[in-house]
C-alpha cells in the first residue's frame, strides 16, 4: 500500500464534510476580545473565523521565516535520527533466527507445564 502524500491545500478550500476540526480554548484579555469582536463585526464574520484567519497568516509567515525554517530542519533531522535508530532496533529484533524464538517458546511452555 502506498503512502499518500499530503496535498498542499488550504483547509478552507476543502468541502466542509471533508474537514476535521479541533477545538481550541484561547484565553484573551477583555480589551483584545472587544477588538476582535469589533473586527469580526466589521468584516461580517465570526470571532472564530477571525482567529482562524490570523492563525493561517501566522503559520504562512512562520513558513517563510529563516529562523523557524532552521529549527524545523533541526527537528526533522532529529526525528529522522530517532526513526533510524528505532528501525535498526526493530530490524535487529526481527533478524533473530526463528529457531531462537521457537526455543524460547519451548522453554516457556515446558516451564508452564512443569508448574
Amino acid at each position: 500500500m502506498q503512502e499518500q502524500q499530503p496535498q498542499e491545500q488550504n483547509i478552507t478550500d476543502q468541502p466542509e464534510a471533508e474537514q476535521h476540526f479541533k477545538t481550541l480554548a484561547v484565553r484573551v484579555e477583555e480589551g483584545l476580545h472587544a477588538r476582535l469582536r469589533f473586527l469580526a463585526q466589521l468584516n461580517e464574520t465570526s470571532i472564530s473565523e477571525e482567529i482562524r484567519t490570523a492563525l493561517e497568516q501566522r503559520i504562512t509567515s512562520a513558513q517563510e521565516d529563516p529562523n523557524v525554517i532552521a529549527k524545523a530542519e533541526q527537528a526533522r533531522a532529529e526525528v529522522e535520527r530517532q526513526a533510524a535508530a528505532r528501525s535498526e532496533a526493530i530490524a535487529g529484533f526481527i533478524g533473530k533466527s526463528a529457531v531462537t524464538g521457537s526455543a524460547a517458546k519451548s522453554r516457556r511452555t515446558t516451564k508452564t507445564n512443569n508448574q
